[in-house]
C-alpha cells in the first residue's frame, strides 16, 4: 500500500463563476484522460457537463482546492431522483472528479471527496453514487479510500458497421 501525506495549505471552497474558465479547462482533461476507457466518446467538441449551471444551482454543490495560489482540483455533487423500485427517493452522485497531474496522490481529491459527501448528508442525501470506468484503477482506489464499493457492473454491445 502507498502512503501519501496530505499536502498541507489547500483550500477546499465553493466554485464561483470567475473558476469557470479554469473548470472548462479540467473538463477537457478529464475527458482527455478517459477517451482511453471508453470508445464511445464523441470527438471533439465534447462537453460532459454545464458547470456554470451548476454553480448557479443550489441542488449542486461544485467544489475547488487551491493550494499555491491556483485551482488545483474540482468536483461537484449534485441531488438526483433515485428509481422508483429503490429504497431512497434521492441520492447525491459525485462527478467532475479531476486534480492536476502534478498535486495527484496527496490526498486532495479525497478533501474533495469529503466535503462532498458532508454536503449530500447536510442535505438529507445517505445514499451516495459515482461512476468510474472499471479499468481507471487509480480512480478506483481514490474511491474506495473514501469508503465507496463496486456496486454495479455496466455492460454494453456494440453493433459494428
Amino acid at each position: 500500500m502507498r502512503y501519501f501525506r496530505p499536502m498541507e495549505n489547500v483550500h477546499i471552497r465553493d466554485a464561483i463563476a470567475a473558476d469557470l474558465k479554469v473548470l472548462l479547462r479540467f473538463e477537457q482533461e478529464l475527458i482527455k484522460a478517459e477517451r482511453p476507457f471508453d470508445s464511445t466518446i464523441a470527438k471533439d467538441p465534447v462537453s460532459y457537463y454545464d458547470i456554470g449551471a451548476y454553480i448557479e444551482d443550489t441542488t449542486v454543490k461544485v467544489l475547488v482546492a487551491e493550494a499555491d495560489g491556483q485551482i488545483v482540483a474540482s468536483g461537484y455533487a449534485l441531488k438526483k431522483r433515485a428509481r422508483h423500485y429503490l429504497n431512497h427517493e434521492w441520492y447525491g452522485y459525485l462527478g467532475f472528479m479531476y486534480t492536476l497531474p502534478e498535486y495527484r496522490g496527496k490526498g486532495i481529491n479525497q478533501q474533495i471527496t469529503n466535503n462532498l459527501i458532508a454536503w449530500c448528508r447536510q442535505n438529507g442525501l445517505q445514499e451516495i453514487r459515482l461512476t468510474v470506468y472499471e479499468d481507471n484503477q487509480s480512480a478506483l482506489r481514490a474511491y474506495e479510500k473514501s469508503g465507496f464499493t463496486k456496486h454495479i457492473a455496466e455492460m454494453r454491445l456494440s453493433n459494428p458497421n
